[in-house]
């Protein structure tokens, strides 16, 4: 009972003292006097730094930097993959917690995720075919046994989840990518007769399966949410205790080959972008390999999806899988499908535990050093108690609402992520950016209207001092302990 007072103790004191607001405006940015000046934006762990401006500077003459001075070196010459946006799911538990919150909030929750100038500005979504864990409970779009599909309707969704990704849709001003996922097919089409628990899709529900998917599409669309593309199967390597279904590489290629992309085009959706894989880094090269080597699947694949959750066991992420992958597969696209900070704990982030942001930020670093093109996190909001959720898999989110209090809570990961997809806007160019120092990690893109965007982060104990060098000019800067910084040129 005494650690759940003081848990409670600090989440007041954390909101009481935490800015509800405090991502800059263009209004609050300065005017550049000069082509050579650039504007630094920072958050910084236990401190008041939130996406705040904190620096103007000026490039001088080319400094060399010595051995023992860390040092950031960017060339916008060296351009790389073309940026496709950065977003998050929106899945039934983001949207039961939406409306359980007041208006207003409900109005300060979209303009500070999709809002490029009041907010940080996503641009990219996902969204559920049916239920998954994150639903109150498992649910198809058919009655069960109607594998002609007689009875689909998306009603379901007419409650949260559609209006939900409608407001959505309005406060990115339109412009927002949507692809979608399923975690299960309906039971009857598995070899195990349940939505969880893996089990496979069985051979005779191939093709209904596939027409499933573009029934989901057609629908969707019908009430005004656009579909960009699909992932084929939600971690298809996985038997978990929610919805799930195991597909081999084989059985993920025959089926993509053979049935959905065949039939896709069959009902004049062919212009869908198909995503494989949609699993974690270890085994992603794999997959590829084995569907990408047969030219009859590859033809309908867009990309390569991926989380990070497996990978990070032994605290080293395997992110040259993805960078193998880009190797290999230079005419495919890497897209992060779901990330998140498994088992919700209130007390890591009342504490500002500096792991869970900085998950988000060396992933995305990395992830985008090695080729990704959009990244994308998994809950957009959940509530107080890291849900709702039907099987108990309460997990974090960069947004927390609180139900009972009628609170929105920005945690540190929010503004790490802002970092990034505020500043770094669809049709960028990566370029190349390197650091000469370990704690410090780096990357860098041009944007259409050649604004250049660095993003820095300091994932050590102490302060940095360190210079930024681009076209043979320097300027000197400080990094403070577990912090992220984005220096605008």
């Amino acid at each position: 009972m005494k650690n759940i007072t003081t848990i409670f103790l600090l989440l007041i004191a954390f909101i009481g003292c935490t800015p509800k607001e405090k991502v800059i405006t263009k209004a609050d940015e300065p005017i550049a006097a000069k082509n050579n000046t650039a504007m630094v934006y920072t958050s910084a762990h236990s401190t008041n730094l939130k996406l705040t401006l904190t620096d103007s500077l000026v490039f001088n003459d080319f400094k060399q930097p010595l051995e023992t001075e860390s040092a950031i070196l960017v060339d916008p010459s060296k351009e790389f993959q073309t940026f496709m946006g950065i977003g998050a799911a929106l899945t039934d538990a983001s949207a039961e917690t939406f409306y359980k919150l007041s208006k207003e909030n409900q109005d300060r929750f979209m303009e500070a995720y999709f809002n490029v100038d009041k907010g940080i500005g996503y641009t990219l979504a996902r969204t559920i075919i049916h239920s998954c864990d994150f639903s109150s409970a498992s649910y198809t779009y058919i009655e069960e046994g109607d594998a002609a599909l007689k009875t689909f309707s998306i009603d379901h969704d007419k409650q949260f989840r559609l209006p939900f990704t409608k407001l959505a849709i309005a406060a990115a001003r339109g412009k927002l990518t949507m692809y979608a996922s399923p975690w299960s097919p309906p039971a009857f089409m598995k070899t195990n007769n349940n939505m969880l628990q893996g089990g496979k899709l069985k051979a005779e529900f191939y093709q209904p399966w596939a027409n499933y998917y573009a029934k989901f599409i057609k629908a969707y669309e019908k009430e005004g949410i656009p579909i960009w593309g699909l992932t084929i199967q939600n971690e298809p390597m996985a038997t978990q205790t929610w919805e799930s279904c195991i597909y081999t590489a084989e059985e993920e290629r025959d089926f993509l080959k053979n049935y959905l992309g065949p039939t896709l085009e069959k009902e004049g959706l062919g212009d869908k972008k198909i995503i494989v894989w949609d699993h974690n880094r270890d085994l992603m090269f794999e997959r590829a390999s084995v569907i990408l080597n047969d030219p009859e699947a590859s033809k309908y694949v867009w990309g390569i999806g991926f989380h990070w959750y497996e990978d990070w066991k032994d605290g080293v992420p395997m992110f040259n899988n993805v960078k193998a992958v880009n190797e290999a597969y230079p005419d495919k696209n890497l897209i992060f499908t779901e990330g998140t900070n498994e088992k919700y704990d209130l007390a890591r982030i009342v504490s500002e535990d500096p792991k869970l942001a900085e998950r988000y930020g060396k992933s995305m670093i990395n992830d985008f050093n090695n080729g990704t093109v959009a990244w994308t996190d998994w809950n957009i909001l959940l509530d107080e108690t890291g849900g709702p959720n039907h099987v108990g898999n309460l997990c974090f989110a960069p947004v927390i609402g609180d139900t009972k209090t009628n609170e929105l809570m920005f945690t540190n990961s929010y503004y790490y992520i802002g970092h990034f997809s505020k500043f770094i806007r669809p049709g960028a160019k990566r370029i190349s950016s390197v650091s000469s120092a370990n704690n410090l990690i780096t990357t860098a893109f041009k944007n259409v209207d050649g604004s250049i965007i660095v993003v820095v982060m300091n994932q050590g104990d102490t302060e940095i001092n360190y210079s930024v060098t681009m076209n043979l000019k320097t300027a000197d800067l400080k990094s403070p302990a577990h912090s992220i910084q984005t220096i605008v040129l």
